[in-house]
C-alpha cells in the first residue's frame, strides 16, 4: 500500500473477554491489567447490555490464552472475586482504522524485513522525517499516518540528503499536511520561534542546551559564536541571568534570534550578525579590554565545523598588557569516529589552537549523542591558557570561513 487506504483496516476480530461484578472491576486489576487489549479509541472494560451491575473486560489474545495459564496466585485472586470459567468467553469486536496504532499501521503496509519508520523529530506542529530509500515510495502515506495519528501535527516533511546553503537549513519536501514553516517550541522554560525551513534546529539537542545553561555561573557572561536561534542565549539570559553577546552568520537565523529575545522578555542581550571569526575577534576582543571581572563562556555548536573557528583564539590580545584576566572557558562541538572519539577531540582541539590543553584545562568532554553507528557527536569544555591569547597572531587570508558549510552531509547536522 503506496497509498493510505482506511477502509483495509476494517475489520472483524474475536477477542478473549471476562464478564465481572462491577464493584469488584478495581479488585480484578491486579489480575488482568497486564493483559487488557490496548487499542486506540477503544475501551477495554466495557459495559454489558441489559445489566449495570457487571461490566466486560476485553483481554488481548497475544498475551492471554486461558485462565489456566495463569499462576496460582492469581487464580486464587479470581475465585475470591467468584471469577471462573463461565465468565470468560469470546466478543466480536469491530475494528476501523483509527483503532490502529502507528506501528501497527506501519508494520502493515511497509516492506516486511526492512527497517520500518521507527523515528522522527517533532519541531512544534511540523514532524521532521530523515526516509531510508527503500521507505519512499511510502512517504506520502506515512505522512499522511502521522498526521492522523499524532495530536496537534499539521505538517509532516522528509529531508534531502545534502545540505545545500551556507547556513545549515536544508531542502525539505512536504509529504502531508500544510505548507506551513513557521513553528513554536519550548524548552528551557523559553519558547522558541522560528522558519523551520530557514534555520537549524534540532530537537534532540534539548539535554545538551540543558546541560550548558547548568554549567554557566549565575551572572557570568556568555559568547554564543553560532547561536542558530537563541537554544543557548536565550535561557542562558532569561534562566542564569548572563549578559550574552549571539552571533549567527543566516540573515534567518538572526532574525528568529532577535524575535525570541524579544518573546522572552531578556534584558543584556546583544546579537549579531557576522562571520563566527570574525564575532570572536572583533566582539570578544573588545569586550575583553574592558577589564571584565566576571567568567566569560564561550559556545561552538558547528560539530561539522566549530574547531576550525578555534584559531581565532590566537594572539586575540597579543601586545596587550592586562592587569588580570578572566576565567575563559570554551565550549566547542565536532563529530568524531566512535572507535577514537574522545582522543581524536582533543587532537583536533589542539592542533586548531596550535598548542597543548593540560588536563586540568580540561572542564569536561561529553561524548553529547550518536549521529550515527560509527559517528559521535562531542563537546569539549576547556579553559582557554592565556599563553594561546598572547601569542602573536599567525599571517591568516582575511576571508569568511562559514560558506564552506556548503554541501556538508546531512546526518552530520542531526
Amino acid at each position: 500500500m503506496t497509498e493510505l487506504d482506511r477502509e483495509k483496516f476494517s475489520k472483524e476480530v474475536n477477542v478473549p473477554s471476562v464478564e465481572i461484578l462491577s464493584q469488584n472491576i478495581g479488585k480484578s486489576m491486579h489480575v488482568f491489567k497486564k493483559y487488557l487489549l490496548k487499542m486506540e479509541k477503544l475501551k477495554p472494560v466495557v459495559e454489558v447490555d441489559g445489566t449495570v451491575e457487571r461490566k466486560k473486560m476485553l483481554l488481548d489474545p497475544l498475551l492471554f490464552e486461558t485462565v489456566e495459564k495463569l499462576s496460582e496466585e492469581q487464580q486464587t485472586k479470581l475465585s475470591e472475586l467468584d471469577v471462573n470459567n463461565d465468565n470468560f468467553s469470546r466478543t466480536c469486536l469491530h475494528l476501523q482504522y483509527e483503532n490502529f496504532r502507528i506501528d501497527d499501521i506501519f508494520k502493515a503496509v511497509l516492506p516486511e524485513g526492512k527497517e520500518g519508520c521507527t523515528s522522527y523529530s517533532r519541531i512544534g506542529h511540523i514532524i521532521h522525517l530523515n526516509l531510508r530509500d527503500h521507505l519512499l515510495p511510502y512517504k506520502n502515506l506515512i505522512g499522511q499516518v502521522l498526521i492522523d495519528k499524532l495530536i496537534g501535527v499539521r505538517t509532516v516533511v522528509n529531508k534531502s540528503s545534502a545540505i545545500d546553503s551556507t547556513y545549515r537549513n536544508f531542502q525539505m519536501e512536504v509529504l502531508a499536511g500544510e505548507t506551513d514553516f513557521i513553528t513554536e517550541v519550548k524548552e528551557n522554560l523559553c519558547t522558541f520561534k522560528f522558519d523551520f525551513s530557514q534555520v537549524y534546529w534540532n530537537s534532540r539537542l534539548c539535554t545538551e542546551h540543558e546541560r550548558i545553561i547548568k554549567l554557566l555561573p549565575q551572572n557570568c557572561v556568555l559568547f554564543d559564536v553560532f547561536a542558530g536561534v537563541g537554544p543557548f542565549s536565550v535561557p542562558a539570559a532569561k534562566i542564569r541571568k548572563c549578559q550574552v553577546f549571539a552571533n549567527d552568520l543566516n540573515p534567518s537565523s538572526y532574525h528568529w534570534l532577535k524575535e525570541n529575545v524579544r518573546i522572552n522578555k531578556v534584558a543584556k542581550v546583544e546579537t549579531f550578525n557576522l562571520d563566527g571569526r570574525q564575532f570572536i575577534r572583533e566582539q570578544l576582543s573588545s569586550f575583553l579590554l574592558r577589564k571584565p571581572t566576571e567568567p566569560i563562556h564561550v559556545t561552538m555548536n558547528l560539530p561539522a565545523l566549530a574547531v576550525e573557528f578555534l584559531d581565532a583564539f590566537i594572539g586575540l590580545l597579543a601586545g596587550i598588557e592586562l592587569d588580570s584576566l578572566p576565567d575563559i572557558t570554551v565550549h566547542v562541538y565536532s563529530f568524531c569516529e566512535e572507535s577514537s572519539a574522545f582522543s581524536e577531540m582533543r587532537t583536533k582541539v589542539e592542533s586548531s589552537l596550535n598548542h597543548s590543553i593540560e588536563d586540568g584545562q580540561i572542564v569536561e568532554l561529553v561524548d553529547v549523542r550518536d549521529v550515527s553507528p560509527k559517528k559521535h557527536m562531542l563537546r569539549l569544555s576547556f579553559r582557554i591558557p592565556i599563553e594561546i591569547l598572547a601569542k602573536s597572531r599567525p599571517e591568516v587570508e582575511e576571508e569568511t570561513s562559514e560558506p564552506k558549510r556548503l554541501k556538508l552531509d546531512l546526518e552530520s547536522q542531526d
